[in-house]
């Protein structure tokens, strides 16, 4: 993972009064997020992928570490920028997609997906972010109610959107709108 004082330098999220802090992802730090994406989420993504990301949005890519171990992933979000045609003209804008987030069980209830949130969306308007965007499987409540203290709004539903032909909400949020918590 590197020395503690390169670790040190990427914190990003750190409150005296939690007991994790929000770092930027390291390359060796992908095991950790696999195995956290494995164990909390049924969408499965190969090596290369989260790697991709990695490389290409360092910014947006965060986890989420006990401060007794800064090495323990307990949770990650990573992002990606697409460009699409706007719905109002004719110009292409710059979305942040949010690809995926997850909480280990035991680590959850303790206001880390808000951190993880909360850190990463600003971080990644380098990229000249119009709007944030993002899919929710439908019977994930904990998550639309997450998503909602952000602003986001649901724009329709996705249907048979995962892999296991559940409907996803399909949710944005501008960034002018945006109210981080």
């Amino acid at each position: 993972m590197g020395t503690d004082k390169q670790t040190k330098s990427t914190i990003i999220y750190d409150h005296p009064h939690k007991d994790y802090i929000i770092r930027r992802c390291t390359e060796s730090d992908l095991d950790g997020v696999i195995a956290v994406n494995e164990r909390e989420l049924p969408e499965d993504y190969p090596f290369f992928f989260y790697k991709s990301i990695l490389d290409n949005y360092p910014e947006g890519f965060l986890v989420a570490c006990p401060k007794e171990d800064l090495s323990k992933i307990v949770g990650y979000i990573m992002w990606r920028i697409e460009r699409t045609p706007s719905k109002n003209s004719l110009r292409l804008i710059n979305k942040g997609h949010l690809v995926s987030i997850a909480v280990s069980e035991e680590y959850r209830r303790k206001g880390i997906a808000a951190a993880l949130l909360d850190s990463s969306m600003p971080a990644i308007k380098i990229h000249s972010i119009n709007e944030y965007v993002l899919e929710v499987r439908v019977s994930n409540y904990g998550a639309i109610s997450l998503y909602q203290k952000f602003q986001y709004e649901s724009q329709g539903i996705k249907k048979k959107y995962y892999k296991d032909g559940e409907n996803a909400y399909y949710m944005t949020v501008k960034v002018e709108e945006e109210s981080f918590i």
